[in-house]
């Protein structure tokens, strides 16, 4: 028997056939945890500092990060996110479109935990999405919210 819990997921992502489709593939999947979106790389940062709006926004579990976002672009919040010690321990799944390896090289010397790249197929997208979820909820030992420094 596991101890498994609902976990919040953090989506920053700008484009909205992507976030239907992430939010399409969590009900699919019957996924029971939260999934909460941001639209570009200044939200996300307020949102993970629990700043003006996001006052009382929930502490992610998962922080699912596309790296072309407006007003800061993914690598940057990656930057930020990993150099607080506050936020540091929520793993960083950089979902995104691009391959080109200078991004990825890039998102890994900021210690992002996973690079994967979004499939244009739908069915390959929702199984993507699947996976990650399904990895990040049953087979990761996530730091409880409470323990974080």
């Amino acid at each position: 028997m596991t101890d498994w819990r609902p976990i919040d997921v953090l989506l920053v992502e700008d484009d909205q056939g992507d976030i239907l489709l992430t939010r399409e593939a969590f009900e699919l999947n019957k996924v029971r945890n939260r999934l909460n979106v941001v639209n570009d790389g200044e939200q996300a940062m307020a949102y993970l500092r629990r700043e003006h709006a996001y006052a009382e926004a929930p502490r992610p579990d998962l922080i699912l990060l596309d790296l072309n976002l407006p007003r800061m672009n993914g690598l940057e919040v990656l930057r930020e996110v990993k150099a607080d010690a506050t936020l540091r321990t929520i793993p960083v799944v950089i979902l995104t479109t691009s391959e080109a390896e200078e991004d990825i090289l890039h998102s890994y010397r900021l210690h992002a935990n996973a690079y994967v790249s979004k499939p244009v197929d739908f069915e390959q997208f929702i199984r993507v999405v699947r996976q990650i979820d399904d990895f990040f909820v049953t087979v990761v030992k996530l730091p409880d919210q409470g323990q974080r420094p």
